[in-house]
């Protein structure tokens, strides 16, 4: 007989479903988990007052959106039957079924699902998080620093203005070119677009990952005169001398540092799995959860899923990736309960609303290795394409649908594929 260990002895609660995170990929999996089995005990741990609509950020940061609108209380949001613990994770005792959270308690589970996105490492860059908020340094990916963007891009006569982006992976590839796209088309209407300077720095080789969607992409960089600049990647800010530091490889490969004034910057900091995923056994060899791309199971841990933006599944870490993943791993979660016959897989969708000005979109949608995968037919909205349908979508359909659809478990356009092959984890 096995001894029973001080984790389990220690044990203050249990839930059937554990799910650890309440940001967009939680949220939608509880969801999706009480609306087939509305009895089901399951509890979301965050620690977390508000919950932000992220994808509205960009929007904020251009002035179509307010701030305000992007964020509502978390308890709100919590779906009805789901009890919230409002606490952070310490650790993770897979072998005991079991996790702390950081006030010392332990909660037992027969099912875990984790899903708390990832880290904004700001402090990566010297001297970035000294000058956020002032001296021209601002960035779409902070709710507090978006309205900021938008006082930039409306304040800013002429100069130059930067625009940064860091090695993948990072959520939202495409955001960094949506800020910039946005506030150019504003100075192309104002008149001032030949007064300023605009310099994309990509840390990448590529302005878009998926080929089919960067010609649209590209006619927009020469209709607003952007100067391209890959293997550019930024590691110090210089605010009160605006100036930025950015480290590329020379004609000879090794690696240099060029120094840039600005007027504007706007800036992507690195991003990483958050550090309580890093530093444990659920976390591969970068860090990221290490999940099979198809079931979202744990590889190791068979009663253990993951989704959102903390796995290491390829896709684009977008909330439109959530949305098609929390049905999966809801269904999966309860073949493992012996509640449904027959597992899903995800196919690696995910989606990025090139703002390509103001009302304007280039929709790119695609799935595992970069196939092009459209919602909806070409004659309707072709998405390689900038048109107003897409901006239509962004600005008027996926805000509704985001909170009362996918946060309330409503799978529009989201069933998941169910299969009887599905390769075991």
């Amino acid at each position: 007989m096995r001894p029973i260990s001080p984790v389990q002895r220690a044990v203050n609660g249990s839930h059937q479903v554990l799910i650890v995170g309440g940001g967009a990929a939680g949220i939608a999996t509880a969801s999706s988990l009480i609306s087939r089995e509305p009895h089901l005990d399951v509890a979301i741990i965050d620690p977390a007052d508000t919950h932000y609509y992220q994808p509205g950020w960009t929007l904020v940061g251009a002035g179509v959106f307010r701030a305000e609108d992007t964020a509502r209380s978390m308890a709100s949001l919590i779906p009805k039957g789901v009890t919230w613990i409002q606490a952070a994770v310490s650790s993770f005792e897979p072998e005991h079924n079991a996790l702390v959270l950081n006030d010392g308690r332990v909660l037992g589970y027969d099912q875990l699902v984790v899903c708390p996105g990832l880290k904004l490492d700001w402090n990566a860059i010297e001297g970035l998080s000294e000058t956020l908020g002032k001296n021209g340094v601002t960035s779409n990916y902070r709710y507090d620093l978006a309205p900021y963007t938008w006082q930039l891009a409306q304040n800013l006569k002429q100069g130059q203005a930067l625009f940064s982006q860091p090695p993948m992976p990072i959520k939202c590839a495409g955001a960094p070119q949506k800020a910039m796209y946005l506030s150019c088309d504003h100075w192309l209407r104002s008149g001032r677009l030949e007064q300023i300077n605009t310099r994309f720095l990509n840390a990448g080789g590529v302005l878009f990952g998926v080929p089919d969607y960067v010609p649209a992409l590209m006619e927009y960089v020469k209709k607003y005169d952007i100067a391209l600049d890959f293997g550019h990647n930024l590691v110090a800010v210089d605010g009160p001398s605006k100036r930025a530091t950015f480290v590329r490889n020379n004609a000879e490969g090794k690696q240099e540092r060029v120094e840039l004034p600005f007027d504007m910057l706007h800036v992507v900091p690195p991003q990483t799995a958050p550090d309580f995923i890093r530093n444990s056994p659920l976390a591969d060899a970068a860090g990221w959860i290490d999940v099979d791309p198809h079931s979202l199971r744990h590889k190791r841990y068979s009663n253990i899923h993951g989704l959102g933006d903390g796995t290491n599944t390829s896709n684009a870490k977008t909330a439109a990736a959530a949305r098609k993943q929390a049905p999966v791993v809801a269904t999966n979660v309860l073949v493992n309960l012996k509640r449904l016959p027959t597992r899903a897989q995800y196919d690696g969708y995910g989606s990025c609303p090139l703002t390509v000005e103001r009302g304007k979109i280039v929709l790119a949608e695609f799935t595992y290795g970069g196939k092009v995968a459209p919602s909806f037919p070409a004659w309707l909205l072709d998405g390689r394409q900038p048109t107003r349908r897409a901006w239509w979508l962004k600005e008027r359909i996926l805000p509704p649908l985001y909170w009362r659809g996918m946060l309330k478990g409503h799978e529009w356009l989201a069933r998941p594929s169910l299969v009887t092959d599905l390769p075991e984890s």
